[in-house]
């Protein structure tokens, strides 16, 4: 059969921040497939990147301090420790802002503007009159004008996943300074993705049963229906695409259109060409041709919350700029904890993927596990510790690894090591094992991992089976039986052997620890139907793999304590006694808007603050700060307040609560007050947790 060509890749992730556990989940499953397929013979290129451009990248580069490239490789050089601890192999790691991508995304554009699929429109587009910019999508949140969830972004929903204009939000608000945005005119640049030669195209792509998972294909569908719009109006079909930003954007510069520059998910996708093209180019190999042969299959692994643009703009993007469309787009789902509980890390909720590696977790036990869950299907997994540890366990420590580790042994002590022949039952027993191999190579094909971890596990159940049977460590005691128990343990390392096979893409790390004590080379699928035969030698056996310690687990959940300081800290005082949870929830700590701030007659310490708390009426408070602040300073500002502190009569009025500030001890030594800011979007009412 002839090798199949395949180039494959996960979800761009944004270059602000570490991987999360999601991120975790989705290469483990992608790494998984892509070994799946080499095992098959297949030629794979397995390609990611950082997603580095965009108004947020550029934002958080100037509050840190850096250039938005310096910010993105200080993330990008903490990536590896995350991929090579959970043995994901990808072949290149780039970022959207390499050459590559910049060629790519200006000449994908080019040939999309010659097919007649680029036009402008002069629009009106929100405006941060406090920041004074025009606010990219992301910064820019309201209420979704077809679901009605609050708070979702400018550019999509993601409750019901439509997408819309930034305009269309109910009750916009700028997330940098909670400011509502005004409307100014700008020239935008528009994919028409409303052309009748995209929409046919989509509504065949997308619905013939091949591209995408039913499950996705019936939700697409929905995007090409009837609906009803913002201003009660209905239309039919697909909206065209806005792909342009004005400066400041950190991006890429349209060509011809100075000051314009591409929205970040126009280059994102063609991040994965590029990062495919910046590996052929490091090993010598031609890119166009490489994409021109008509054999190459192209995959994406991502996750449900980026459906519209790996389904819609990117296939139609690459089909209308004269490339080939992928082949299939894998969605999978989130991953909560504890029977559908967000994850939550100041809650003991969170999965870290570095704290998991730092207490000496196997990664090949997530890796599992995971493999357990996944199914190929847009379903939302449940990470449960008690079921973590049972599956492990169970599974591989009680069902896997005991095969050899009841049978190497005596292999080694009475026969040297070397293997025997096999009994016409034994020979029956493997030959099962044998028979199953293209079910779970189907199941590794489909990526439903779930079914090849059953079909594997139900083989383990076989062998042992056979084991508790003939009892090779009964054997070992009697005369005469010298070549039974030979047979036994020569049957048990064979079948160990092709479930190892079977395992190898989630467990890469054991199978190469399994082809050093079997002395194999590293073996693919059809090596199954194999056999060492007899006179094999095998290596002296190691425990491959320990047990889950229930500490771990708990070590793993437990909420990240307050460090313990002895010494005095900058602050001019040590920290006040441990509280516990309960304490703390008994201060109600809410974000308050500063509508007015005057000076206080008669007091040369206090102001008089107006807060808006998002009760619906005004609080007064008197704050001590007139020291470091003009009233024309803080008026406006958010701020962050006691609300149920009791009301206390002062001399000049009421006071009902108490702003939060900072200060040293010593204030002689050490003169100022600094009332405590949030960050832009916090919103009055909103609860400190």
């Amino acid at each position: 059969m002839t090798a199949r060509k395949i180039f494959a890749t996960t979800a761009l992730p944004y270059a602000n921040g570490n991987f999360h556990i999601g991120h975790i989940m989705e290469y483990i499953q992608a790494d998984t497939w892509v070994r799946a397929q080499r095992m098959q013979g297949n030629e794979v290129n397995f390609v990611g990147a950082d997603d580095a451009h965009g108004a947020p990248i550029m934002i958080a580069a100037e509050k840190a301090g850096k250039t938005p490239q310096q910010f993105v490789a200080d993330i990008a050089a903490g990536r590896k420790q995350y991929l090579d601890g959970f043995h994901i192999a990808f072949d290149n790691w780039s970022n959207t802002d390499s050459a590559e991508n910049h060629e790519l995304s200006k000449q994908i554009y080019l040939d999309l503007k010659k097919a007649g699929f680029i036009e402008t429109r002069t629009i009106e587009q929100f405006f941060d009159p406090e920041k004074n910019m025009f606010l990219p999508d992301r910064f820019i949140k309201g209420e979704c004008p077809r679901c009605h969830a609050k708070d979702q972004y400018g550019d999509n929903c993601e409750v019901c996943s439509s997408v819309y204009s930034p305009t269309d939000l109910i009750q916009p608000y700028s997330a940098l300074s909670g400011a509502k945005p005004v409307l100014k005119s700008s020239e935008h640049f528009f994919f028409k993705l409303s052309d009748p030669r995209c929409v046919e195209f989509l509504s065949e792509w997308t619905q013939d049963g091949v591209h995408v998972q039913p499950e996705v294909a019936n939700k697409i569908k929905e995007w090409f229906g009837v609906r009803t719009n913002p201003d009660g109006t209905t239309s039919e079909g697909l909206d065209d695409w806005d792909i342009s930003r004005d400066a400041p954007y950190f991006g890429i510069e349209i060509p011809d259109a100075p000051g314009k520059y591409f929205y970040v998910w126009l280059d994102a996708p063609v991040g994965y060409l590029a990062s495919l093209k910046e590996l052929l180019n490091r090993r010598g190999e031609d890119y166009n041709a490489y994409m021109a042969d008509p054999a190459l299959e192209q995959y994406h692994f991502i996750g449900k919350d980026i459906i519209t643009f790996h389904t819609l703009f990117w296939p139609a993007m690459l089909k209308f700029s004269g490339r080939k469309t992928p082949t299939k787009i894998c969605v999978h789902g989130f991953m909560t904890v504890n029977n559908g509980e967000k994850m939550s890390k100041s809650r003991g909720t969170g999965l870290d993927p570095l704290k998991y590696l730092s207490l000496g977790m196997n990664p090949e036990w997530l890796r599992y596990y995971l493999g357990a869950k996944l199914n190929g299907k847009n379903e939302d997994i449940d990470f449960n510790p008690e079921d973590f540890m049972s599956r492990v366990n169970a599974d591989l420590i009680g069902k896997y690894v005991n095969i050899a580790s009841r049978a190497a042994g005596f292999l080694v002590k009475r026969f040297d090591g070397k293997l025997g022949e096999m009994s016409a039952d034994s020979q029956a027993l493997v030959a099962q094992l044998r028979e199953q191999k293209d079910t779970v190579v189907a199941a590794y094909e489909a990526r439903d991992t779930a079914r090849a971890v059953r079909e594997i596990m139900l083989l383990c159940d076989r062998v042992n089976a056979y084991v508790d049977a003939n009892k090779p460590w009964e054997l070992a005691k009697k005369e005469g039986m010298e070549a039974r128990l030979q047979d036994v343990c020569t049957t048990c390392i064979e079948a160990f052997r092709i479930l190892t096979i079977y395992l190898k893409p989630i467990l890469p790390q054991v199978a190469a620890e399994v082809a050093n004590f079997l002395i194999v080379p590293p073996e693919f699928f059809n090596d199954v139907d194999k056999p060492l035969g007899k006179d094999h030698q095998i290596g002296e056996y190691k425990h491959l793999m320990q047990r889950v310690d229930v500490k771990q687990l708990d070590a793993l959940f437990e909420p990240p304590a307050a460090p313990v300081v002895e010494a005095v800290l900058p602050g001019g005082e040590a920290i006040a006694p441990t509280i516990t949870i309960d304490d703390f929830a008994k201060v109600d700590l809410r974000i308050a808007r500063i509508v007015e701030c005057k000076a206080v007659e008669g007091s040369t310490k206090l102001l008089q603050l107006t807060l808006d708390v998002g009760e619906g009426r005004m609080r007064n408070v008197f704050s001590g700060v007139s020291s470091m602040y003009q009233p024309e300073q803080l008026q406006g500002k958010l701020t962050v307040v006691v609300a149920n502190l009791a009301p206390r009569k002062m001399k000049f009025g009421v006071s009902e609560g108490m702003v939060l500030a900072a200060s040293h001890a010593d204030e002689k030594a050490h003169p100022g007050i600094y009332v405590l800011e949030p960050f832009p979007g916090a919103q009055p009412g909103m609860r400190i947790h």
